[in-house]
């Protein structure tokens, strides 16, 4: 066993004491107090043992991924992959959330009573109900929204209202829109991470992003969406920051403007795009214009929405009120914001934290495991950028539990530092047996 294998594993260890002090402090605190409102600390989640229908197809999906997955990875030519990754994320997906099955695991999921499909009828007038949106987000406001529709922008709710409008009702079609488009945000990734660092450094991430622990979570939440919006924001910015067309800088604003859209959180994402910007600087100063469209895209979904009635400042003042007036403003800081990290090691597994003291030695060193510097540190700095937007979410004192489905768009940016480990097969079992177990054992819920 070499040295920096050992090095790895004493991380991962560090990270599983972090999640077993949160489970142990976590329920103290809620047996003590009753402050944290999550059954099953630091995730909202009961103790349900159980099996179902998707249990067999995961444990397959598992079984290829770590058989096959590094050895494909390599072999596939670059479209091929991406197709299979997007298809592994799927399966991946589907067969967890069937693990609770289908009316509990999928169909039911965004029905609940603080979900968007519950006011898709409160929508028969689109420009009347955008402009009185903010009157509904406080409590105590006549018919105030539920909690997730009060949440974030209302780009949110007309998404699911608008696939209502096109014949797709229901939360079936809702749930398969979620699962279908979340699961893109691992090709999203890969296409960055090649055209930002390199090809090989791409491939070896594949396996990690396809069988992501995220993946329990991601069937079925509203954030999965969120997350491909975000993810292919910056896949495209990122092509059009290393030579491609400058056009994909405009479609990048467009959906970087749409993001902003979908969650009031997700506007730290400027800062994974900053350092897009900064490691695509050459190609920013040889085509002046690249900004100039970026920032004509960003502008096109906020006139939209502001033409159209939304105040999108206004609302997010009133979500904060709305926060404090909840359980926001009794869950004690003081825990969740070390929790919400441990949530992060469910989401994304104890490969990433390996991955990410790689990630500090990559960046403290020129080389490594004789590759050449550049390719390396240009992914670890994009690794640091999604760490970073994460941290000041988690500082922020908005992000108090439920970060494994929030910090979902974060995440899946960590996932690439897993491409630095040595060993594939065993950190990929790692990652596989902690989502199985995980929804296996507990009965997840937002």
């Amino acid at each position: 066993m070499n040295r920096a294998f050992l090095r790895d594993l004493y991380a991962a260890a560090a990270a599983a004491l972090l999640v077993t002090a949160a489970v142990l402090i976590g329920r103290h605190i809620q047996k003590s107090y009753g402050t944290l409102f999550v059954h099953w600390p630091p995730v909202l989640a009961e103790w349900d043992p159980h099996v179902g229908p998707g249990t067999g197809a995961a444990v397959l999906v598992a079984v290829a991924v770590v058989a096959y997955g590094p050895a494909l990875a390599v072999r596939l030519s670059w479209r091929p992959l991406l197709a299979a990754a997007w298809g592994t994320a799927l399966a991946w997906t589907w067969s967890l959330a069937l693990v609770d099955g289908w009316q509990r695991g999928v169909a039911g999921r965004l029905t609940t009573r603080n979900e968007y499909l519950t006011v898709i009828g409160r929508f028969h007038d689109i420009p009347a109900a955008l402009r009185d949106f903010t009157h509904h987000i406080v409590v105590g406001t006549p018919a105030p929204w539920p909690a997730h529709i009060a949440g974030h922008p209302p780009g949110a709710t007309l998404t699911f209202v608008l696939l209502d409008r096109i014949g797709l009702r229901g939360g079936g079609w809702a749930a398969a829109w979620c699962i279908t488009v979340g699961a893109t945000a691992c090709v999203a990734v890969l296409v960055a991470v090649r055209a930002l660092a390199d090809e090989e450094l791409a491939r070896r991430a594949a396996p990690f992003l396809a069988l992501a622990p995220a993946a329990v979570w991601m069937g079925v939440s509203a954030d999965a969406y969120f997350a491909a919006v975000a993810a292919w924001a910056v896949a495209l910015l990122a092509l059009a920051v290393t030579g491609r067309s400058v056009l994909w800088a405009a479609a990048a604003g467009l959906l970087f403007g749409l993001t902003c859209y979908l969650s009031y959180g997700l506007t730290l994402f400027a800062l994974i795009g900053a350092a897009v910007l900064i490691l695509g600087r050459r190609r920013i100063r040889e085509r002046p214009v690249l900004p100039v469209l970026l920032l004509a895209g960003l502008a096109v979904v906020p006139t939209v929405f502001t033409l159209a009635g939304f105040d999108w400042w206004e609302a997010y003042h009133l979500l904060v009120r709305r926060y404090y007036q909840g359980v926001g403003g009794i869950r004690p800081y003081g825990y969740w914001v070390w929790a919400n990290l441990a949530c992060t090691v469910l989401i994304t597994g104890l490969a990433t934290a390996a991955g990410l003291r790689r990630t500090g030695a990559v960046l403290l060193g020129p080389r490594h495991d004789g590759e050449p510097a550049p390719a390396r540190t240009r992914l670890a700095v994009l690794v640091t950028a999604a760490l970073l937007a994460l941290l000041v979410a988690d500082l922020s004192g908005m992000s108090k539990a439920e970060t494994e489905r929030i910090w979902l768009p974060f995440a899946l940016w960590l996932l690439p530092a897993c491409t630095f480990l040595t060993r594939p097969r065993f950190w990929l079992t790692a990652q596989a047996l902690l989502a199985l177990l995980l929804n296996h054992l507990l009965l997840t819920g937002w």
